[in-house]
């Protein structure tokens, strides 16, 4: 294993004419991209939130065994490397990891990860009050005589009260607007929010009609969910009776999904969801097995904002950016991440409301929107993030690699 820069060129090749993404100024010398390679295919993938803990990330294998790894590295911006700084074994391969959104580092380190259960574990260092009591079996691992951080199975929770079986969980997100907050979806429907302070569920939805692939937080209480039954739906907390269908896959809408006899179409399964955190009347979703990106206005169910064409292969994942209500991030089997602009289609602050209808048909009949960037990875791209507090930084994952590459 081992980490290298791969700063002989520049990570994204500009779509458009003008300066090709060369926006270092003084920082020019820097490498635009840093690849980590690990001993095993990656899949789950997350930035670190802290400010503290700059170019960190938790990676997870995907392996055939009932024992699977996580890593947490972090790039030496001294030495250009990325390099492991804690390893521990996981429990079937996790589905997605993500830290705790604690950007000023007021919460433990905490890092959750998914799989048959919901897992919560508290990264730790000899510099923590409960760490410096920790005996001689505490996990700490010493590296040049310094003490490295060790991790602790803080809490491993079951949304399935009757049984010690859990239907396996797709994925989570962990809310940001209230940190205690994570909702996990899971492939018997469910949809379950917990309380990570007490441990306990504090609601259990069933969701969907058939698996939830994944589910987003859009406010405090507000989150969606996409399944196998090919609906994207909104639940409030606060109603939980109800849900808002704001997207079928079957049900025509410009999907091009529609039957050949005119009729609607059996619903294909919606993989992920992504939520715009600078503007949430918008998401995104991918269909699976397609190359397309759907881009929603929760305040016009059924009826795409736009759709991205330009991958080449099925579509694995979608970021928006987390400092721009209007740019998002897609990646997929076209070993291809693409950025793309989507001011034109009325996700930007500047722009009403109104237009979104007459925006997207322009750009249809223009043959579509193209990207903004685009980096070819080595091989097809199975997980992509955006860093939300180093805005400036994109990770992908491929194979047994990680890459991130300075947009």
């Amino acid at each position: 294993m081992g980490g290298g820069a791969g700063g002989d060129g520049e990570a994204w090749a500009d779509q458009e004419q003008g300066n090709g993404g060369g926006r270092g100024g003084g920082e020019a010398k820097r490498s635009e991209i840093y690849t980590y390679e690990a001993g095993w295919h990656i899949y789950a993938m997350n930035w670190s939130v802290r400010r503290d803990k700059k170019y960190r990330l938790a990676i997870a294998s995907l392996l055939e065994n009932f024992t699977n790894h996580v890593e947490v590295v972090q790039l030496d911006e001294s030495s250009g490397d990325i390099a492991p700084v804690l390893a521990f074994d996981h429990p079937f391969p996790p589905t997605k990891t993500m830290f705790v959104p604690d950007p000023h580092s007021v919460r433990p380190d905490l890092l959750a990860t998914s799989a048959d259960h919901l897992r919560i574990w508290h990264i730790k260092s000899q510099d923590d009050d409960d760490a410096a009591a920790a005996n001689s079996n505490s996990g700490s691992v010493r590296c040049n005589g310094t003490a490295q951080p060790f991790v602790e199975l803080r809490c491993e929770l079951n949304g399935n009260r009757n049984s010690d079986y859990c239907g396996p969980l797709t994925s989570f997100d962990w809310n940001d607007a209230d940190p205690r907050r994570i909702g996990t979806s899971s492939i018997d429907t469910t949809c379950t929010i917990w309380d990570v302070e007490r441990e306990a569920v504090d609601t259990q939805l069933i969701a969907h009609d058939k698996a939830v692939y994944d589910i987003a937080w859009g406010g405090a209480g507000v989150f969606a969910s996409v399944s196998a039954d090919g609906s994207v739906r909104v639940f409030d907390l606060r109603d939980k009776e109800h849900s808002t269908i704001i997207y079928e896959s079957g049900s025509g809408g410009g999907s091009n999904s529609a039957g050949a006899d005119g009729g609607a179409a059996s619903p294909t399964p919606l993989v992920r969801l992504g939520w715009n955190k600078q503007d949430p009347r918008y998401m995104a979703t991918i269909i699976m097995d397609s190359p397309k990106v759907v881009v929603l206005d929760i305040r016009y169910p059924t009826l795409p904002v736009v759709e991205l064409h330009r991958h080449h292969s099925p579509v694995n994942a979608i970021a928006w950016a987390p400092h721009s209500s209007c740019h998002i991030c897609t990646a997929g089997d076209d070993s291809q991440a693409l950025i793309w602009d989507l001011s034109s289609m009325g996700t930007g602050s500047n722009n009403g409301g109104n237009g979104n209808g007459n925006a997207a048909a322009a750009a249809a009949a223009e043959g579509g929107l193209d990207p903004i960037l685009a980096y070819t990875a080595g091989a097809e791209i199975e997980q992509l993030q955006w860093s939300a507090t180093q805005p400036d930084w994109v990770a992908i994952a491929f194979s047994n690699k990680l890459q991130i590459l300075r947009v």
